[in-house]
């Protein structure tokens, strides 16, 4: 059975998305068959595989409403679409989901959609990775309800563990209240800069709090990562040679070997 992994955190720019989709690109370049989830409204991760939104008709948004915008119902396979990359599929996002969250909250059983929808999709895929919106909102509750462990990307920046606590504090509650076995894959440092003394201030704070969680390997501030998305490739076929790949391959070699215990 596939296992899903959120990929969260509520601050923006602290390369969520750039993580969710090159960490799932790499599992894919090491032999794993991976669905790459977008359920974030601003939809970068579909376009950062080239995915073009005008020309969607089934998406995350369908995904989510049980129907399509025909009103009939929609599975989730006819959601996923496959992608010219290694073992990588995808349900791209559309503009649309910005309005599916105010329609969520009239309907019944809002809280685990996502986790019903996704049921039969885990016997086709080793891993669902799901890029979840820069926020707290219902659709990232639907996501933590829906996995079986939450990935935290933090930059190693001055504000790196801002509203880290109130993740943390929502955790705490789907686990008590929906989700009593999501537990933390790990935290992944990004836009590393060993140069910076600020840099090993946040590493050494990141650490004391999570002391056996963090991924060996740092993402390092890399032009070709930010370049990538623009010409709709993860940075594996972007730049294979590249340190940003490396770090992500790295990564996804560390997921695998965790869950093949």
């Amino acid at each position: 059975m596939g296992k899903i992994i959120a990929v969260v955190n509520q601050k923006g720019g602290v390369g969520k998305t750039t993580s969710a989709v090159n960490i799932a690109a790499a599992l894919g370049e090491k032999g794993k068959n991976v669905l790459l989830l977008d359920i974030d409204p601003q939809g970068n991760a579909t376009s950062g595989l080239g995915v073009s939104k005008r020309e969607l008709t089934d998406s995350s948004c369908e995904l989510l409403l049980g129907r399509g915008r025909d009103g009939e119902p929609v599975s989730a396979g006819d959601c996923v679409k496959k992608t010219p990359f290694k073992g990588l599929s995808i349900i791209p996002s559309s503009i649309d989901l910005a309005g599916a969250e105010i329609q969520l909250v009239s309907m019944p059983r809002r809280d685990s959609r996502l986790r019903e929808a996704l049921a039969p999709l885990r016997e086709m895929f080793d891993f669902i990775i799901m890029d979840c919106p820069p926020s707290l909102g219902i659709i990232t509750v639907n996501a933590l309800v829906a996995a079986d462990t939450f990935l935290v990307p933090i930059q190693c920046e001055y504000f790196a563990l801002e509203g880290l606590s109130q993740l943390m504090g929502t955790v705490r509650q789907i686990k008590r209240l929906y989700n009593r076995f999501i537990d933390l894959e790990g935290v992944l440092l990004t836009m590393y800069d060993g140069r910076l003394n600020l840099t090993g201030q946040v590493v050494a704070e990141v650490k004391k709090y999570f002391p056996q969680k963090i991924y060996r390997t740092p993402v390092p501030r890399s032009v070709r990562l930010s370049e990538a998305p623009s010409y709709g490739k993860p940075i594996t076929v972007y730049d294979r040679g590249s340190k940003g790949c490396a770090a992500y391959m790295d990564a996804a070699e560390e997921i695998i070997r965790k869950n093949s215990r």
